[in-house]
């Protein structure tokens, strides 16, 4: 969707083109109702028709907006004007990964910075069930004040394995529950035993 700076959109008012891609095109935008900058994802009309990505559009809000993580976008809010899906997100002041490889502005030391916050993002995001999937340097942004933003969670997916590896933690506590006790008496009868 082709948008005019200055034009407005539901509560939004259009202030300039963000960027493109496979989902959509992001504006930034500032919020008329809460007086504040944000960026907005639309989907493109041609792609509303398509249940599939329609799905996947939504579930994109509803996996990032289920995780609250420093290191993850924040989304505001998800919704539709005049048949244009949208999703309203924190606006990031900074550039993606692949930008700052581009420029060569990337050191050693700041891989392994970036590395580190996304790490802790992911963990977050599989602590609470859910595997981003499509982890590329265009989909992380870092911040200007250094904060890395991990975005983009239209292909998220609900993991089935947290139950499994709880009943594994499960399994391990009962064993040690029920393990026989060692006191010094019965350490004495194992050969090679320190007491």
């Amino acid at each position: 969707m082709q948008f005019e700076k200055g034009s407005k959109f539901g509560q939004y008012e259009i202030l300039g083109p963000l960027g493109a891609g496979g989902m959509g095109e992001v504006w930034r935008a500032r919020d008329t109702r809460l007086n504040r900058e944000l960026a907005i994802k639309v989907l493109p009309a041609t792609f509303a028709q398509d249940t599939d990505r329609l799905r996947r559009f939504e579930q994109e809000a509803k996996a990032a907006s289920a995780l609250n993580h420093p290191n993850i976008i924040t989304i505001y809010e998800i919704g539709e004007v005049n048949e244009v899906h949208y999703i309203a997100t924190e606006l990031i002041d900074g550039e993606t990964i692949r930008r700052k490889m581009r420029l060569g502005k990337l050191s050693v030391y700041e891989a392994i910075e970036i590395a580190t916050q996304m790490a802790s993002a992911l963990a977050a995001a599989h602590e609470a069930g859910i595997v981003h999937r499509d982890i590329k340097p265009d989909n992380v942004m870092v911040r200007r004040d250094s904060l890395v933003k991990v975005l983009d969670f239209g292909l998220a997916k609900p993991m089935k394995m947290r139950s499994a590896v709880e009943k594994v933690e499960n399994e391990e506590k009962e064993t040690l529950l029920h393990s026989p006790k060692i006191t010094p008496d019965s350490a004495s009868r194992i050969p090679n035993s320190p007491f």
